[in-house]
């Protein structure tokens, strides 16, 4: 999905709570890997559940934002043998989850008791976690913050979300968007004095 049919979304969600509830969510994720280290930020899906979709956008919104930490390392329950060097980081890599990383879970089922327990290990190391799940409570008392979908049929899904969230997270926040008044006070103080009469 481009940029601009991410904004049709947004509009057509306008008056729901989806788009400043995405929004929100995106800023925590933004500020969670903006504070780590590159390569920070661990995305992980459950066992039958793998945020391919995910990964994709968020790399291609680091590139166009110049945020390379927004750029996820994917985290696979199964790698295949012979599988290239990025897509061959298994679970273990949660258990290695330090301070100032970020461990994203994005998943619409309900996460196994191995991935919690490497997600509770990963936040216990001061590792940051942030879910996109369907309301699963065990893996919400673990996450910082989470964003749940809501069941189908709805206005919105796992998809669609996670283009949401990926286009807010590498949007450029710019003062005037912020501060309407000043930036208008802004552009009049900068723009060029009109002709002399």
């Amino acid at each position: 999905m481009d940029a601009v049919r991410v904004e049709v979304v947004r509009e057509l969600l306008a008056g729901s709570e989806w788009p400043e509830l995405t929004r929100s969510f995106a800023g925590s994720l933004r500020g969670a890997v903006r504070r780590g280290p590159a390569g920070g930020l661990l995305l992980v899906g459950s066992g039958g559940y793998e945020p391919w979709h995910m990964a994709a956008h968020l790399d291609d919104e680091a590139a166009w934002s110049g945020l390379p930490e927004l750029s996820p390392t994917l985290v696979r329950h199964r790698v295949p043998q012979g599988a290239p060097p990025h897509l061959a980081v298994g679970t273990a890599r949660l258990e290695a989850a330090r301070r100032g990383e970020t461990v994203l879970v994005v998943t619409p089922e309900r996460a196994e008791a191995g991935l919690l327990e490497r997600v509770d290990d990963a936040r216990r190391s001061g590792a940051t976690v942030l879910a996109m799940d369907a309301g699963d409570p065990e893996l919400r008392g673990l996450a910082h913050e989470a964003l749940t979908v809501p069941p189908e049929p709805s206005e919105v899904g796992m998809d669609v979300l996670q283009h949401l969230v990926s286009a807010a997270a590498g949007r450029r926040v710019r003062l005037r968007d912020r501060l309407p008044r000043l930036s208008r006070l802004a552009e009049h103080l900068v723009s060029p004095p009109p002709a002399s009469w």
